[in-house]
């Protein structure tokens, strides 16, 4: 027994030794690989991880002049104030209310276009299609307002002019508050449709093609054939982009919302990310603001890891 014991730790040992080394030849063997990591690695510590150094602005009174290591603590006071502040209730709801319309308006609209290009057989016809979609996400927020703006500007736009001189009632769309939130959702739509079909596009070349000709075999037409094989082939895909999706569920589209936005539809279209700015930048208050992004962060981080281990109890992979 007493040399049983001795060898167990010098086996051990051994085995310890034969891992290291094998280590060390990997890493010297996939040395170009690690050395092509670094620039990557690099990019997320100094501007992902180092500027959460910053967070500590939201439990400080910041002063511009004192800096970080000046401004006096005062601990969860910007959170009261955040909380506490009238404005607060409409802002979250503005925010959830564009977030869970931009979730459920503009999944979909992907979806049923990567299908539908998918089932399309004429290969002219669907690189066609392909470029007229892909187009209009590579314009950027201000010329999509300036398109809106020229043809449903109040009085001189060229549809309002239309609908005048045909003796109907223009549509009031800029500044009309019950238009505004599904005015910001049908151009999301039409800039991003074409380009977010390209990750279910890239999906369904995965799937395996023996699995149609097993379906076609068995007398599955191509609605069937899409119900039984493509949307199971591309579920996990479209869990991912959900759980991803709802990490952002507080940011409801800054750019595109601070660009249309007016006095008019403010009590509509006013969410966390413009009173954020307008504290932070306009008003030089940075302490708040910092304190409403630790509360989306936190806020997302929850409901990422929540969705994901919903996700994996339905059966599907999520995120990790």
């Amino acid at each position: 027994m007493g040399d049983i014991a001795a060898v167990a730790p010098a086996e051990q040992g051994k085995r310890r030794r034969i891992r290291r080394e094998n280590g060390r030849r990997a890493f010297w063997r996939y040395r170009w690989l690690y050395l092509f990591m670094v620039p990557g690695i690099l990019y997320y510590l100094i501007y992902h991880y180092v500027p959460m150094l910053g967070l500590v602005v939201a439990f400080q009174d910041y002063n511009l002049l004192k800096g970080i290591a000046g401004s006096p603590w005062v601990g969860l006071d910007n959170f009261r104030t955040v909380f506490s502040s009238p404005d607060f209730p409409v802002l979250m709801k503005n925010t959830l209310l564009l977030s869970v319309y931009r979730i459920v308006f503009n999944m979909l609209p992907d979806l049923v276009l990567a299908l539908m290009l998918n089932e399309i057989r004429v290969r002219w016809f669907k690189k066609t299609v392909q470029t007229l979609t892909y187009g209009p996400h590579f314009l950027s927020w201000i010329i999509v307002y300036g398109l809106v703006y020229a043809f449903f500007a109040p009085g001189s736009g060229l549809v309002t002019t239309f609908m005048r001189d045909m003796g109907w009632t223009p549509v009031d769309v800029m500044t009309n508050s019950s238009v505004f939130r599904p005015m910001l959702i049908l151009t999301e739509i039409w800039k991003s449709t074409g380009y977010g079909a390209i990750i279910y596009l890239a999906a369904l070349a995965n799937i395996n093609q023996e699995l149609y000709e097993a379906a076609a075999i068995d007398g599955a037409g191509r609605w069937r054939q899409m119900w039984n094989v493509t949307l199971p082939g591309i579920r996990d895909v479209f869990i991912l982009m959900l759980i991803l999706r709802l990490g952002h569920i507080l940011d409801a589209g800054f750019e595109q919302v601070y660009i249309f936005l007016n006095v008019r539809v403010y009590d509509v279209g006013d969410i966390l990310d413009t009173w954020i700015f307008r504290r932070g930048i306009e008003q030089m208050q940075f302490s708040v603001p910092a304190a409403v992004g630790v509360f989306k962060s936190l806020i997302g981080l929850v409901l990422v890891l929540g969705a994901n281990k919903i996700a994996k109890k339905l059966g599907g992979s999520g995120i990790w």
